[in-house]
């Protein structure tokens, strides 16, 4: 399925899984609008390396727990683009925790989790609504297995990712028909969240029955596949993490 003619914005698409979510979409003909909160220079380095393959698009600072920040981030796209028909929310934080260790977990990393990866994809998908619905476009969430299992970072991020998950079946179900909202839920992915953690990545990866821990690439499959090719599937999330979770 071409994408050509389609816009589309991604959260936090300046690193990791973001970022190959924008190279992918672009190569498939979409504009692509990459958001990001800090990573400035990142986010310029992807956008012209989208550029270089033949893509078109611009970068958005905003950070998505600013609910006015985002209202006027979409605005402003739609107004440009004339049309809005992909949302990727991959923006996230964490802070690793030891989930044994309580009074490790600060209540700022509780805020802050919730804030980003429960309260800003909602902002972000309920400013991306009105267009979606006009376009019959598509919203794919990015949360992870430790939504599914409890394990993760630390307790405060696996319990915001629960949230994300079933925030896209809330979401499945209120924008349906026009909209499919779904979610991909990843393992391990070796990007700079894990460099230099190499006990974290052992955790997470060991014994993967198909032998290794996730790559962004990996997880950027699922999600175009779930934008361009599964038109009946809504309200599901995708475990992308090599058969380490299996229900």
């Amino acid at each position: 399925m071409s994408l050509k003619g389609k816009v589309a914005i991604i959260t936090g698409g300046a690193t990791g899984i973001g970022k190959a979510v924008a190279f992918n979409l672009a190569k498939e003909g979409a504009t692509v609008v990459i958001n990001y909160s800090r990573s400035g220079p990142e986010a310029e380095e992807t956008l012209n390396e989208v550029i270089a393959a033949g893509g078109q698009g611009m970068t958005w600072q905003a950070d998505v727990a600013d609910d006015a920040k985002i209202r006027a981030m979409f605005t402003a796209v739609a107004e440009k683009y004339g049309r809005l028909d992909i949302l990727v929310n991959s923006a996230g934080t964490t802070n690793f925790v030891p989930l044994g260790d309580l009074e490790g977990l600060k209540e700022e990393y509780w805020d802050r989790a919730m804030a980003v990866n429960v309260k800003g994809l909602f902002f972000c998908c309920r400013a991306a609504a009105p267009y979606l619905k006009a376009s019959k476009g598509a919203i794919v969430n990015v949360s992870s297995r430790a939504g599914l299992t409890g394990v993760g970072s630390s307790m405060a991020y696996a319990a915001s990712k629960g949230a994300v998950n079933t925030l896209t079946k809330s979401l499945a179900r209120v924008l349906a028909p026009e909209v499919r909202v779904n979610a991909v839920a990843p393992g391990i992915v070796m990007t700079r969240w894990v460099a230099g953690r190499e006990d974290h990545i052992l955790r997470g990866s060991k014994d993967v029955p198909l032998g290794r821990a996730c790559e962004a690439e990996d997880v950027a499959e699922v999600v175009m596949s779930l934008i361009t090719n599964a038109g009946m599937i809504t309200g599901q999330t995708i475990v992308v993490d090599g058969g380490m979770h299996m229900a």
